[in-house]
């Protein structure tokens, strides 16, 4: 049998013509230590400068608190209405706060809303109590959970955003974070795009000022402390396109929104995203020996967008990179090959290409009859 051997395919990708830019033009000057822009919906990055520089994430934690408290929620573990105590470690925190009443328990729906929209420290430790049994055992399911998602470049040790020297994280892994949290949480990421929530007689404006700036942007979460400076995680959401952007380390309130807004309206100007190929769409039908069925079909499990600059969509190009001979079984959603996109020579990324359907291992009559073939191929 021949060894395997990587097997190329041009694939023909059809959009309409669209007067195209002359250039795209770079992206702002934003002042801050470190940020990052993604398109929701492709994963790519558009525009960053340090972006996986380690940083402190002060209140930018309460993402990961809040992922592991929906998740608590989805999983049955808690209720929207139930409440937990409030132990004298939540009452007494630093910083930040909802104003709990360590004689009165909270309802984890307002300990929800206490968290993203007034960034309360206490609501955190709450939650985190009520989840774990403790604070410290509920960070040991963050760091896990951190390195579930691949950020690889964060390690926490409260759920609060606190400083401590071995508390910190990138704007790439937090942008995974809040992506994932948007994509998985729906409906719990509308508590984010609240602009006040009171409690205990005490009504706190949300501190994301781009809620009262634009109407695109429906969240995330804003971060301070004196060594971080002032964070913002932005996202925007235009007609079907949602943009993210991380800004980290600015000089004021006000600065991390402007910085912010520049970044959005940057990329939502010069860069479009297209969708190649919807969910379980045929990409290419390949041969495979030795299985019941001798052809596979190869395609994405989710609709599989891309992001380009604003105008070039018609000068995409794609190979399809697969080893050959395949031989089965080929499970559904195994990885058989890889789509490589390309735009006037310039490579544009890798990605992975899917099973769509399994391929059950032949009889022998079959796996003899490919075998005989395969010394001739």
């Amino acid at each position: 049998m021949n060894p395997l051997v990587l097997f190329v395919l041009s694939l023909a990708l059809f959009f309409p013509a669209a007067p195209t830019l002359a250039e795209t033009p770079p992206a702002p000057q934003i002042e801050a230590r470190a940020w990052l822009m993604v398109d929701a919906l492709s994963g790519l990055p558009l525009a960053e400068k340090d972006a996986d520089s380690r940083v402190e994430p002060a209140s930018l934690t309460k993402l990961m608190t809040a992922y592991l408290a929906f998740a608590a929620v989805r999983d049955g573990a808690l209720r929207l209405d139930q409440p937990l105590p409030v132990s004298d470690k939540a009452w007494k925190a630093e910083g930040s706060r909802m104003f709990l009443d360590p004689r009165k328990p909270a309802a984890v729906g307002d300990l929800f809303k206490g968290m993203i929209v007034q960034s309360g420290n206490d609501a955190c430790i709450v939650l985190a109590e009520g989840i774990a049994g403790s604070e410290e055992k509920f960070v040991a399911r963050m760091n896990a959970e951190a390195k579930r998602l691949g950020m690889t470049g964060t390690h926490f040790m409260n759920a609060t955003g606190l400083p401590d020297p071995q508390h910190y994280t990138t704007a790439r892994d937090l942008s995974r974070l809040a992506l994932a949290l948007i994509r998985e949480f729906p409906e719990h990421y509308k508590l984010y795009s609240l602009k006040e929530f009171a409690y205990n007689g005490i009504t706190q404006p949300n501190r994301n000022r781009l809620l009262f700036m634009d109407p695109s942007v429906d969240g995330v979460k804003t971060g301070h402390t004196e060594s971080a400076g002032y964070c913002l995680i932005a996202s925007s959401k235009r007609d079907s396109r949602r943009l993210l952007s991380v800004v980290l380390g600015t000089g004021s309130d006000a600065a991390r929104a402007l910085e912010s807004q520049k970044l959005l309206n940057y990329g939502f100007q010069f860069f479009e995203t297209v969708r190649l190929y919807s969910a379980n769409q045929v990409v290419s039908s390949l041969r495979v020996y030795k299985g019941k069925s001798g052809e596979l079909k190869a395609g994405f499990l989710y609709d599989f967008h891309v992001t380009v600059p604003r105008g070039t969509a018609a000068k995409l190009q794609a190979q399809l990179i697969t080893q050959q001979p395949m031989l089965a079984p080929v499970r559904k959603g195994q990885r058989i090959g890889t789509l490589r996109l390309s735009s006037d020579g310039k490579a544009l990324g890798d990605y992975h290409l899917t099973a769509l359907e399994g391929v059950e291992t032949a009889g022998i009559l079959g796996r003899g009859w490919d075998s005989l073939l395969l010394m001739f191929k």
